[in-house]
Formats: structure tokens, C-alpha cells, sequence
């Protein structure tokens, strides 16, 4: 039992001074971390003016760029980030952790995920955010000594909770994220300190950008009949087509897919600059709607704006994000889901002409990306803080709940554990054993 004392101890106020600092500089971080990305994709948006057919080359030639660096000792830096966050996670082993959580990674990972984004990929910052985020909590952590174990995953912790927090300026949510998708064992690893630092770096930017809800707000609210009619579309075919997602870009047990697992292992640069090509021409084929996040898209279907991208953007965004997920390049998967989500929440709102779009189109993001996580708690929290709508919390969380069950069905291990357990096999082979023992523990918790 903690006293008086020992609150007042220095190495308590050490700890403290790391996790709050730490988080400042996560804040910091994601600020100019957003910045630079927007400024990146517009650069490609400037060559997609200048002619639309300039990404089938630009496109296959920014991937292979991006997969040749990633060979080496930037390796860590590919995919969304939150897997590698995860695996640090679960395998106590410093070496590991500080091949995953290296300042080096931290730095490759934001400027490889910037050359994406200018190069027209389909990616996020957000987990590449969560993934700088705890390298360089772990980092300061280190620095200040604190190098033990338990203590470290604290610092690895809240540094991808705190994130999430800045890069969605959605403090809740990353208290959830945190409690959801990274720490099973919340009660062991968790304490109000950590708290506090997610808290701070959503703070610092609430504080540098103002209080802006992502997609803007949606004051919509759904009626009785044709409301839970959506709920329940939304979740059915959320949960359905997220799973799908999540099974197709882990390669992990498809057998039609076994050719382009071998390919990729034989030929990586070359498959690379191959699903390239292959975003390119989805794009030419979508009216060119799919590259970068999809943030614009998004927000013009939730805002009903007269440039939407059309009823067929949900599917070609799906297969966008596919091919630069099998890309192994880095970036994050979750404004992608988003945009993905708005588009199928766009199909089922015509279904149900009765039921407001804007309503319908959030119940589609959610529990789209409640199907890609299986979090469905985090996914909730983020759909209602992005949009500042609060009226909408049961049927968004009954959405995300139905989704998480029927993802289940076509991907039963959830997605980034799934993709943590392939980096502790592949990158820790002495620590493997633990760690999936470790991740398996945790996957029996979170189910």
C-alpha cells in the first residue's frame, strides 16, 4: 500500500517528469508529424493535376523507393506502427524492444511515411503517430533509467496511447486505445500518471490547433425504426467487409493468396512497385479518390457535400488500401478505415432513404473500423469525438459491438495481434516463444 512517502518520493517524481515531458514532445510531434503529411500530399496532388496519368509512374516508383529502405535497418518501420507498439508490448527482452522503438525508427518512420503519402499511398499517420509515439517514450524512459521491465512497458504505454490522443486531438480515445487494443492487462500496467500523459499530449494539441472536431460536427441523430434498421446494416456489413480487410492484409491462412505471399518474400521491390501500379490504376478507374487518407472524401459524404465521391469509392478504397497495406510500406490503416466506412455507411444510407445520410454514414465508419480492429470501444469513442456527436452513443456503440462479432467470424484473431505475432516470430526469434505465449494470454482476454 502506497503512502504519503513514497508519493513524494523522488525517483515517483522522476518517473512523472519523463511520462509528462515525454508526452509534450508526443504532442509536438504528432502536430508537426500532421503538418508535414498534409504538406506531402499535397505535393502529390499538385503532379496528380498536372496529369492524372503521372502516379502510373510515380506511384510503382515511390513504393519501390519505400520497400528498398525498408530492407534493411529501417525494417521496423513498415506497416501501420501499432503492431510493432503491441509486440513491444508482450516480449520483455530490452534488445527487441529497441530494435522496434529506436529514435532512429521513430525519425524513419515519419519521413518514410511522408514519401508515401507524397508518392499517392493509401495510408494514415495515426498509427505511425502511436508507433513514434512509444519510441520516444521508451527512449526518454531509457534516458531517465528507467530500464526495467514492467516500467518501460508503462513508458511504451502511454507514449501510443498519448499518440492517438494528439494525432486525432481525441484525448478520451486514447485512453481507451490504450485500455483496449494495448493493454489487455489494464490493471497491471495502467496507473493515473500514465493517464495523465495521454491527457497531456491531447492537451498540448487541443491547445496549439484549438478544439476542432476532424470531420466537423454532425449534430444528426437516427429515428426508431429505419435508425436500428441502419444500426443494424451498418454493423453486418462494417463487421463483415472489416474482417475481410483485416484477413486479406495479414496474407495469413488465404490459400488463393499463397502466390503473392511468395512472390513478395522472393521479389519485395518488385511486388512493391507492383501493388503501386496496382493503386494507380484502381484510381484511374475511381475518378482518382483513393489516394493518401481519405479525409477529404470522408467528410464530403458525412457533410453531404455536392462533390462526393460517388457510391462506388467504400469498394475502391477497400482495394486501394489492400494493395498498399500488401506494399509493406510504412503507414497506418486508420483514416484509411474511416473513409472506407463513410463510403459503405454512404450505400447502406440509400438503402434507407428515411434514415438521415450523415447519421448513417457515421454508423458505417465506426463499425468499419470496428471490423478492421475489433476494438470496438476505440472505435466508438473515435467516431463520436471526431465528429462531436454525442446523441448518437448507443446506436454507435450497438453498431460497433454487432461488427466486432461478425469480423470475428471471417478474421478471428484480431488484426494488429495478428501482425504483432508475425514481427515476434520473424524479428525476435529468441523471445518468440514468450512472446507469442504472451500474445495468445492477452488474445484470450480480449475475446
Amino acid at each position: 500500500m502506497s503512502t504519503a512517502t513514497d508519493w513524494l518520493a523522488l525517483h515517483h517524481w522522476r518517473r512523472r517528469a519523463a511520462l509528462w515531458g515525454g508526452a509534450i514532445l508526443v504532442g509536438l510531434s504528432a502536430i508537426l508529424f500532421a503538418k508535414a503529411s498534409n504538406a506531402c500530399y499535397a505535393f502529390f496532388l499538385r503532379i496528380l493535376h498536372a496529369g492524372r496519368y503521372w502516379p502510373l509512374l510515380v506511384t510503382p516508383l515511390a513504393f519501390a523507393l519505400l520497400s528498398w529502405l525498408t530492407q534493411g535497418r529501417l525494417r521496423a518501420t513498415r506497416g501501420s506502427g501499432i503492431p510493432q507498439t503491441i509486440a513491444a508490448l508482450q516480449v520483455d527482452d530490452g534488445a527487441f524492444r529497441a530494435r522496434l522503438l529506436s529514435l532512429r525508427v521513430a525519425a524513419g518512420k515519419i519521413g518514410l511515411t511522408l514519401i508515401a503519402l507524397a508518392g499517392g499511398a493509401s495510408v494514415g499517420r495515426e498509427g505511425p503517430t502511436v508507433h513514434v509515439g512509444a519510441s520516444l517514450m521508451y527512449s526518454i524512459g531509457r534516458r531517465f533509467g528507467f530500464t526495467e521491465a514492467q516500467v518501460a512497458s508503462r513508458f511504451i504505454l502511454a507514449g501510443g496511447a498519448a499518440g492517438i490522443a494528439a494525432a486525432f486531438n481525441t484525448p478520451l480515445a486514447g485512453i481507451v486505445f490504450a485500455i483496449e487494443e494495448m493493454a489487455n492487462a489494464f490493471e497491471h500496467r495502467m496507473s493515473g500518471v500514465v493517464l495523465t500523459a495521454v491527457i497531456i499530449a491531447g492537451v498540448v494539441s487541443l491547445g496549439l490547433l484549438g478544439d476542432y472536431a476532424y470531420f466537423g460536427r454532425v449534430s444528426a441523430v437516427l429515428p426508431a425504426l429505419p435508425g436500428w434498421l441502419a444500426v443494424l446494416a451498418c454493423g453486418l456489413l462494417g463487421g463483415l467487409a472489416g474482417g475481410a480487410f483485416a484477413r486479406l492484409i495479414t496474407l495469413h491462412g488465404v490459400r488463393p493468396l499463397a502466390a503473392l505471399t511468395r512472390w513478395r518474400e522472393r521479389a519485395p521491390i518488385v511486388f512493391a512497385a507492383g501493388c503501386g501500379l496496382a493503386l494507380a490504376l484502381i484510381a484511374l478507374s475511381s475518378g482518382d479518390t483513393v489516394y493518401g487518407t481519405g479525409y477529404d472524401q470522408a467528410r464530403a459524404i458525412l457533410q453531404g457535400a455536392a462533390e462526393s465521391p460517388g457510391p462506388w469509392f467504400g469498394l475502391s478504397k477497400f482495394c486501394a488500401n489492400v494493395v498498399s497495406y500488401w506494399a509493406g510500406i510504412p503507414g497506418g490503416i486508420f483514416s484509411p478505415a474511416l473513409a472506407v466506412g463513410a463510403g459503405l455507411g454512404d450505400v447502406v444510407a440509400a438503402w434507407l432513404p428515411s434514415a438521415p445520410s450523415a447519421a448513417v454514414v457515421l454508423l458505417g465508419m465506426a463499425a468499419y473500423l470496428a471490423g478492421v480492429t475489433q476494438a470496438p470501444l476505440t472505435s466508438a469513442i473515435i467516431s463520436m469525438e471526431l465528429t462531436d456527436n454525442q446523441a448518437m452513443v448507443i446506436p454507435i456503440l450497438a453498431a460497433c459491438l454487432l461488427a466486432r462479432f461478425a469480423s470475428s467470424l471471417i478474421s478471428p484473431v484480431p488484426v494488429y495481434r495478428a501482425l504483432a505475432e508475425c514481427i515476434v516470430a520473424e524479428a525476435a526469434p529468441r523471445a518468440a516463444a514468450a512472446g507469442a505465449s504472451a500474445i495468445i494470454d492477452a488474445r484470450t482476454q480480449h475475446e
